[in-house]
């Protein structure tokens, strides 16, 4: 379903549809992490990173087959290590999210994206160009500082709807 899909069955139904199911704690999470990580890059950049989020929810595949909440999303751990960097260094990600954080999470799961992290399921900030790919994923786009990778063709059709 496109953004343009949801617009219409807002406007037509008077409800936004979800691409996830959520509660309240879950706007507040992602919205902190949202600020976390990419506060310096505008709400362009923590709405990116609110894709990012979703995206590993619905995912089904590779890294994230059994994540299916946002709290798995944000506290999931891969090779002893928290996935966002913002956990284990506690930056803003531990401060209280703001009403504008709030209303661009309540943007991401109620089916904004956008490229490049319209499919994405990871990114990072390489302090250099971007490279081709990253851990065999191909590199969707790049937004300020940060270098965004879908999954490979074939590797994670869940990701796609």
């Amino acid at each position: 379903m496109t953004t343009k899909w949801a617009l219409l069955h807002t406007l037509v139904w008077g409800e936004n549809m979800a691409r996830i199911k959520y509660r309240d704690a879950d706007i507040d999470l992602i919205a902190r992490m949202m600020r976390a990580e990419a506060e310096g890059e505008g709400n362009q950049g923590m709405l990116y990173v609110g894709n990012v989020i979703v995206n590993r929810v619905v995912a089904d595949c590779l890294d994230f087959r059994d994540v299916r909440s946002v709290e798995d999303v944000i506290y999931q751990v891969q090779g002893g290590n928290y996935s966002f960097e913002a956990v284990q260094k506690g930056n803003l990600f531990y401060s209280p999210a703001r009403e504008n954080e709030r209303r661009l999470a309540r943007q991401v799961v109620t089916y904004w994206r956008d490229h490049p992290g319209k499919y994405a399921l990871w990114y990072f900030n390489p302090y250099a160009p971007c490279p081709p790919t990253w851990y065999s994923q191909p590199f969707a786009g790049q937004f300020k500082n940060h270098c965004y990778y879908e999954p490979a063709a074939g590797s994670c059709d869940s990701v796609y709807v």
